[in-house]
């Protein structure tokens, strides 16, 4: 009687493996189903030939610093952005682009044209712009030579 006791035990060992494995497996299967379905978007569609640029822009860069730092300053209280350009450039007619990159998003992304008054700055209304990390480029030039500077901001609602 005793030997037919001990066969008829009952454990709970190879179940509780079993449920694990399925557990396991079927959270490796979420992970990568959720994986396959991330949306990956390139920062930019043309990287490879704007890499093959990348030399021309630290040029530009240090031009940029030798004649002195563009300032770049976000008011959070008014929602503007103040572009001032420093003394060195006052004689100099300059002419560019602002670009408002936004890196998660480059549906977002905007340009407008540099327009310096008198004081050789520039006030950006950024009001309709979304809360989030943005790029400020600018990329300007004197007729001569060209210059680039770029500031990340932090635009919050």
């Amino acid at each position: 009687m005793k030997n037919t006791d001990k066969n008829k035990s009952f454990t709970l060992w190879p179940y509780a493996i079993v449920v694990c494995m399925i557990l396991f497996m079927s959270y490796i299967a979420m992970f990568v189903y959720k994986a396959m379905n991330q949306d990956v978007d390139l920062v930019s569609k043309d990287y490879y030939e704007q890499e093959i640029k990348y030399q021309d822009q630290i040029e530009k860069v240090r031009r940029t610093q030798a004649l002195g730092d563009v300032m770049l300053n976000y008011s959070a209280d008014d929602k503007t952005i103040l572009l001032q350009m420093p003394a060195t450039y006052k004689d100099k007619n300059l002419t560019g682009t602002i670009t408002l990159f936004r890196p998660s998003n480059d549906k977002l992304d905007e340009q407008l044209p540099l327009q310096l008054g008198r004081d050789q700055s520039q006030l950006l209304d950024a009001k309709d712009l979304d809360s989030g990390i943005w790029k400020v480029r600018v990329n300007f030039s004197d007729g001569e030579d060209t210059y680039y500077t770029e500031k990340v901001i932090q635009i919050q609602k």
